[in-house]
């Protein structure tokens, strides 16, 4: 779309922050790209009332990162489906991810904990390199849980990449994103947060995407552009990790570090108040997925 005379365009991000007044098109890093249905690689809309084991795996508890105070488990509780009257506002059913109270559930390694927790991928079921990713989500108001979607490469970590397409540590006007490659993980300064419009927050069903090419990776919320890396913003810090195919993650953690680098609440758990547990312990809280779809042009 050609612009008119005189419009301003504000340009918000890292590598480009001010107003530009022009007569010519907008630069392709800051267009709208369009996805049509033929270019769809990958979907499930969560409407069969069980998960597709041939889509998806099941995380269990043998597996524990950044201080997480919960298990995984593979449980209809954890890993659970709605049906459309339970789903105001869903296009059918949907996937729920919700963490339960377990006093003292032990892990095959010894370890004891109180929550019990859900998390599904498709690593060597379905991964792409290049594309749009995108999920229909909404969040519990709870500080200290720490639900997720987003991208991970195989292989040594951080050097085949992850990308961080909805982070939540339960602050309910904003959600984060950021990348981790070589040279930039943990406290990555490839991070932001959208904080939403008033009238709105993150307790509302929202669609968190990315797209993501050779030179860049775009974050939308809602279809608007939030944040955006090139590969040169990368290579500043390290090496560009995001040439390499990419799998799909759902979880659903409660407390651990980011929750923790958020509040601060050391007690009665890293980075969990006593009013989210005891909100765990009632079983109202969960993240609730509509869809998960992924499109791309690079097909096989």
């Amino acid at each position: 779309m050609r612009l008119l005379l005189l419009t301003v365009i504000l340009v918000v991000g890292p590598d480009l922050a001010h107003c530009r007044t022009s007569t010519e098109p907008a630069p392709p890093a800051a267009q709208a790209q369009t996805w049509q249905d033929g270019d769809l690689l990958f979907a499930d809309e969560f409407n069969s009332g069980q998960l597709d084991r041939s889509k998806w795996n099941v995380i269990g508890p043998d597996f524990w990162v950044n201080n997480e105070q919960q298990v995984y488990i593979d449980a209809p509780e954890t890993i659970r489906f709605m049906a459309i009257s339970e789903t105001a506002g869903a296009d059918g059913g949907a996937l729920a991810l919700q963490p339960m109270y377990w006093k003292g559930f032990e892990t095959p390694d010894g370890r004891k904990v109180d929550f019990v927790s859900g998390r599904i991928d498709t690593r060597g079921k379905f991964e792409f390199t290049y594309g749009r990713a995108a999920a229909r989500i909404k969040m519990p108001d709870a500080i200290g849980v720490w639900p997720a979607f987003w991208l991970l490469g195989n292989g040594k970590w951080p050097d085949t990449g992850e990308i961080d397409i909805m982070e939540y540590v339960g602050e309910a006007d904003w959600t984060g994103v950021a990348l981790h490659g070589e040279g930039y993980f943990g406290d990555t300064p490839l991070v932001n947060k959208h904080f939403f419009p008033p009238e709105t927050d993150a307790t509302q069903w929202h669609e968190y995407a990315v797209e993501w090419t050779s030179d860049q990776i775009r974050f939308l919320v809602d279809g608007k552009l939030t944040y955006r890396v090139t590969r040169k913003m990368a290579e500043h810090y390290g090496k560009w990790s995001f040439d390499t195919p990419k799998f799909v993650i759902l979880n659903f953690a409660v407390g651990g570090a980011y929750p923790f680098k958020t509040n601060g609440i050391e007690v009665p758990y890293s980075g969990i108040p006593a009013s989210t547990v005891e909100r765990i312990r009632q079983g109202d809280i969960a993240m609730v997925v509509d869809w998960v779809r992924v499109y791309g042009r690079n097909k096989p």
